[in-house]
């Protein structure tokens, strides 16, 4: 009987390169388990904070429209072009509470530290533009002679009462087609 004495030791280098191999999978899951994902989610953040900044800029915009003009516009060029060029918008932005002694500028500033109306027109996550819309109804009036008898019905189209803003990136809604209690109500809020 002979005993053999067989050892199976690997060289050196194969443990050497095992270890790196280890240390290399350990800083892979470490990125792909903690850093990225932290990442996402604050970009995430940073796109649903600036996209409700936008959509209540868009909201104040659309009161001042109300207000020169009676009704709300679906049109975001013209509503921007209204913010950045309408004297009634600028002394408004420009004013100055006379009780609290601070400004009366509606617009908030965005997460970069200033509001800049260029912005308002895409989402800041897909740059797609926000979807604004507004409602129109048919108001039907009966017209009656001094001695009340029916004249006639006057059937006319109102439009823009209500406004509706949306972000085509699921960050919220501002206003209501259908509802007037909910008209300058923002969904986050």
């Amino acid at each position: 009987m002979s005993i053999t004495n067989h050892t199976n030791e690997d060289p050196w280098y194969v443990h050497v390169a095992l270890y790196v191999v280890i240390a290399i999978l350990t800083v892979i899951l470490i990125k792909v388990a903690i850093i990225d994902p932290k990442n996402i989610m604050e970009r995430e953040a940073y796109y649903k904070k600036e996209a409700r900044l936008r959509m209540t800029n868009l909201k104040q915009a659309e009161i001042l429209w109300q207000k020169k003009h009676g009704s709300f516009t679906s049109n975001l060029d013209e509503l921007i072009n209204f913010i950045k060029n309408d004297k009634f918008v600028d002394s408004i932005v420009n004013s100055v509470d006379p009780l609290t002694n601070k400004s009366s500028n509606p617009f908030v500033k965005l997460s970069h530290g200033e509001f800049t109306p260029d912005s308002l027109y895409r989402t800041p996550k897909s740059q797609q533009i926000f979807i604004l819309k507004i409602d129109s109804s048919e108001v039907v009036d009966s017209v009656f002679t001094p001695q009340k008898k029916f004249l006639r019905t006057e059937r006319r189209i109102v439009k823009g009462t209500r406004y509706y803003i949306e972000d085509p990136d699921g960050y919220g809604t501002v206003g209501s087609l259908d509802n007037d209690a909910l008209k300058n109500t923002a969904s986050w809020e």
